[in-house]
């Protein structure tokens, strides 16, 4: 059997009807990639913001810096793995080819959580944007709910009807994104930056070692989503080029505005109350009052600026945490898709509907368990964010120390793999009788995954609990439809 052939691909000799009922259509540009990956990324801080100094206070933007550096390999991992395997599925695809099924189904499993939580979270968060705006909706808990399984369906059915549509929505907001995200920057560091300031909440507000560590556990929700390039690399032209490209500019992108927007959260003065107390922003910020739209709140204190921006971020920041939904509803059904094709679940989640062809069955079907975690965290009062937050990172850094260790695996076991693009600083070895070499950032960012990954299940007790309970859910699933397991690549 042929490389194509092996990964999957419809064959020019096979029947136009299984063709046409399981192929996806290459409908996403280079624009339409880097958006796919920026409309998950670029809206994690706007989530991840309140929540990290919330728990890191004056060390958040240590949380956020030790993250980043995992970030950056993960990133690099993601790019030179998606340019050698441009199929649909990213990091599950990429275990099973290395480490077998069983593996592979884990890897997919533990994403799928992370992308119907993406589907959960990010539309809540849409809502607690547009609250900044319409303050009633923060004392009305059950229109603000109504309005979140709203928003979910209507990205449901925007999916179900194609990835163009879908992809369209994504390139318009990401650019209007771009643009804000970097005039808020540039007010804050001109306006309000105060480097005393910092310096005083660092040391006036160093975090006990179980909240730092809990700080940086969902400092990593701020860079959840790069696998969304992966995710699309079936539907996304001249993929090998363009995945490559985007990649590295979506890594470049987002390291500066998690770092940046981590230190004048709290270096933009002090908040006053009408007691006449003085409050640091990361306190006020990290409340939970405030944690649904905590950038909002964070531009909206800007000297000179702040009006306009009390105006147009919750706006923004709910257009863009809007796409980060829908790339969640899109993620998910395309690593379903991928585990259907390679037998890892039933065939039913790898069909597609005749006339869009797009996985609209499992499209429902994933949306369906988003809208059983949004209640399941509504159920939950005050902590319904810490809840989705603790499964967020769970499944986070299960999927991203596999993927590490598949990349590492791969560059043994499949070394005439086409890879357009390769991790930097690599060192020759030779283990059983194979050669190949390893990436130094490699091994940096299996080791920072793994320790983020035991942060989470010391500091998290939802995710310790709930996130193995999903995996074995999982597990139990398949057995009792009767996925087939297909032979190792």
């Amino acid at each position: 059997m042929g490389f194509l052939a092996k990964l999957g691909t419809v064959t020019a000799a096979a029947p136009h009807r299984r063709a046409a009922s399981t192929d996806l259509r290459r409908g996403v540009t280079i624009w339409g990639s880097y958006s796919w990956g920026y409309a998950d990324v670029g809206a994690d801080i706007y989530v991840a913001l309140g929540l990290v100094v919330g728990a890191a206070m004056g060390a958040a933007n240590i949380a956020f810096a030790f993250a980043g550096v995992v970030y950056v390999c993960i990133g690099l991992a993601y790019t030179e793995l998606a340019a050698a395997y441009p199929v649909a599925g990213g990091g599950q695809f990429f275990v099973t080819r290395a480490l077998g099924d069983f593996m592979g189904f884990i890897a997919g499993w533990a994403v799928l959580l992370d992308f119907t939580i993406d589907i959960s979270l990010f539309a809540w968060f849409t809502i607690g944007y547009l609250s900044a705006l319409v303050p009633w909706l923060s004392d009305h808990h059950v229109a603000y709910f109504l309005l979140v399984l709203a928003v979910t369906a209507m990205l449901t059915g925007l999916n179900v009807k194609g990835v163009r549509e879908s992809s369209r929505l994504n390139e318009v907001v990401a650019v209007v994104d771009i643009c804000n995200e970097t005039a808020i920057l540039m007010c804050g560091f001109i306006l309000a930056w105060n480097p005393a300031i910092l310096v005083h909440a660092m040391s006036a507000h160093w975090p006990g070692t179980d909240k730092l560590l809990l700080g940086i556990s969902l400092a990593i929700i701020s860079f959840v989503g790069l696998e969304s390039i992966s995710q699309a690399a079936e539907e996304t032209q001249r993929p090998s080029t363009v995945i490559p490209r985007t990649s590295v500019a979506l890594i470049l992108t987002i390291l500066i505005f998690a770092l940046s927007y981590s230190n004048p959260s709290w270096a933009c003065r002090y908040i006053v109350s009408g007691h006449g107390a003085a409050t640091p922003m990361f306190a006020f910020l990290g409340n939970d009052a405030n944690q649904d739209k905590a950038v909002a709140v964070l531009a909206a204190h800007f000297p000179y600026v702040g009006a306009f921006f009390a105006l147009s971020v919750p706006l923004i920041g709910a257009l863009l945490v809007l796409i980060s939904s829908n790339s969640g509803v899109f993620g998910a059904s395309r690593i379903a898709y991928s585990m259907g094709k390679n037998k890892l679940l039933p065939d039913w989640f790898q069909r597609t509907h005749r006339r869009t062809r797009t996985p609209a069955g499992t499209i429902l079907f994933f949306s369906g368990i988003a809208v059983i975690e949004l209640i399941a965290a509504y159920l939950q009062g005050n902590g319904a964010l810490n809840f989705l937050a603790d499964l967020y990172a769970f499944g986070a850094a299960l999927s991203y120390t596999l993927v590490f260790i598949a990349l590492i695996t791969l560059r043994f076991t499949d070394p005439l793999a086409p890879r357009k693009f390769r991790m930097p600083w690599n060192v020759p070895l030779r283990v059983k009788g194979r050669t190949g070499d390893v990436s130094i950032l490699s091994l940096v960012g299996v080791l920072g995954i793994g320790a983020i990954f035991v942060f989470t299940i010391l500091t998290h007790p939802i995710g310790r609990i709930a996130g193995p309970s999903w995996v074995i859910m999982g597990i139990i699933f398949s057995l009792f439809i009767g996925a087939r397991p297909k032979r190792r690549f």
